[in-house]
């Protein structure tokens, strides 16, 4: 399987960032880490392994992302909206720094965003803030509501980056097309705590028109085991 590494200095970020690349074409996949995970995480999870046809058959190229949570939403010592302007930040990494990166190495226009628990957060808010941008968002067991993150302090910057509230606000017709164009996939264990929130979520969607699969997996299903069955049986699609 084709595997390269890349560090460079963000100028988004202000300092160097690392990332995976797995495979040699088909669908960009951005991978996020859960909560303070770092890039090499599905590799060790086995996340890539157990997608090694897909890779292998150039189906799917993944690029793994690092992430800043210990400077965002878990920076417990800065100001909440200190945490949202770092997010802000790191948004623009992904969409000025990866994504080129992705698209040098491979021109499938198909762009997948996925990652699990904290990670789907992540992936959901790039769909979710930029449709056009991102075709196919999978969250495993994601909680969407960035709420117990900001110690109690919330207003419009932060909104802007909570998709529970992001997809409540009107942004134009432009940008409803966007989303009612992308294949929007979320999976929880019915057992989850984050359950609510992923039906709160795809409720939402469905009132703005927006088509979306709601799977719930019998008991908690919030662990590696199950993610790793997850991603090979929805990262081709919904069933």
């Amino acid at each position: 399987m084709h595997r390269e590494y890349h560090r460079w200095h963000s100028p988004s970020l202000g300092r160097d960032m690392e990332l995976l690349v797995f495979g040699h074409g088909g669908a960009r996949v951005l991978v996020y880490p859960t909560s303070q995970g770092r890039y090499f995480e599905w590799e060790d999870r086995g996340m890539v392994a157990a997608l090694g046809e897909q890779l292998e058959r150039g189906w799917l190229q993944l690029f793994c992302l690092d992430s800043v949570d210990a400077e965002s939403w878990y920076a417990r010592h800065k100001h909440p909206v200190q945490r949202a302007e770092r997010q802000e930040e790191y948004e623009r990494y992904v969409l000025d720094e990866v994504l080129p990166l992705s698209t040098s190495l491979n021109s499938n226009p198909f762009v997948i965003a996925t990652g699990a628990s904290f990670g789907a957060y992540h992936a959901a808010s790039l769909a979710f803030r930029h449709p056009y941008q991102v075709h196919r968002m999978i969250g495993l067991s994601g909680l969407y509501d960035i709420r117990e993150q900001t110690d109690g302090y919330y207003d419009a910057h932060i909104a802007a980056h909570n998709p529970s509230d992001f997809l409540r606000q009107d942004h134009g017709p432009e940008w409803l097309e966007g989303l009612r164009r992308q294949d929007i996939i979320l999976v929880t264990g019915r057992d989850d705590n984050f359950r609510t929130n992923n039906e709160w979520v795809s409720r939402l969607l469905w009132e703005r028109g927006v088509g979306n699969a709601l799977r719930l997996w019998d008991g908690w299903a919030h662990d590696w085991p199950w993610w790793r069955e997850m991603i090979v049986r929805y990262m081709g699609g919904h069933d």
